[in-house]
């Protein structure tokens, strides 16, 4: 009889109250962390500061060089 109840918790009760930590731990870690945000911010940052110098390098050769965009 004990076998019996021991082989049931191990198939029914064992693997709900495992899958049911899981999904806990999900949910709790949906979202982004502080450290994720902040390296977020620095890559958005870093992109526009790159977007604006590409932008200027591209004024500074259009005025100097005006047939460079056919060369490539």
């Amino acid at each position: 009889m004990s076998e019996v109840i021991a082989v049931l918790f191990m198939v029914l009760v064992l693997p709900l109250a495992i899958v049911m930590h899981y999904m806990t731990k999900w949910k709790a870690t949906k979202g982004l962390s502080a450290d994720d945000e902040k390296m977020l911010e620095d890559l958005w940052n870093n992109a526009e500061r790159m977007q604006s110098r590409i932008n200027s390098l591209e004024t500074i050769l259009d005025s100097q060089v005006p047939e460079w965009r056919k060369r490539v």
